[in-house]
């Protein structure tokens, strides 16, 4: 398990809360676009998105669900009575997955009230941009391996039900649509 902490300075300005985009909003399908710099507007949006992903409550959060198609996630793996251990990345990519794997019931704030078992590599090394765009490189296992996974997914238009049988899936998005065509009305 990745036992250190990241120290995350937050923007002194309010933070907004996102409304989380859920399927079958076609954003969740497309792909992110790179981060060219990272500025105090891409740091407002990284805070925002950490506060909107506590909020929910979540454990990961990528921009494409809040309606921005770039490359960024947010993290936190801590249990309730541990304190926050926010990881915040742009550009995220995964440099090497391990041949191990691991099994993990995932859920997401896009398709909510939903969980399924999805087997995933059980460590990840990643590189990416931190909060002050310095390169970095963390090897991740466990827990925190799932969730980068997960989120790198979502920059890649890829959602967890991808990853379950095409009949599942199709129930479940056909339930969502019918959802958002009543809701319409």
């Amino acid at each position: 398990m990745l036992t250190v902490r990241h120290a995350v300075p937050m923007s002194a300005s309010p933070m907004k809360i996102y409304p989380i985009i859920t399927i079958p909003d076609p954003v969740l399908r497309k792909e992110a676009a790179s981060v060219e710099r990272v500025d105090d507007d891409l740091r407002r949006l990284m805070d925002d998105m950490l506060g909107t992903m506590y909020d929910a409550p979540g454990v990961g959060l990528a921009a494409p669900q809040v309606g921005i198609l770039r490359r960024v996630i947010v993290m936190d793996a801590a249990r309730d009575e541990d304190p926050p251990d926010p990881l915040i990345m742009a550009n995220p990519e995964i440099v090497n997955l391990s041949d191990e794997m691991r099994v993990h019931e995932e859920g997401c704030l896009s398709i909510p009230d939903h969980t399924a078992e999805v087997e995933r590599p059980a460590k990840a090394r990643v590189a990416f941009l931190d909060r002050e765009g310095k390169r970095q490189e963390l090897e991740l296992e466990g827990i925190w391996s799932t969730i980068v996974q997960h989120e790198i997914d979502h920059l890649n238009g890829i959602l967890f039900i991808d990853y379950l049988s095409r009949l599942k899936r199709n129930m479940i998005v056909k339930k969502f649509t019918k959802a958002k065509r009543i809701d319409a009305m």
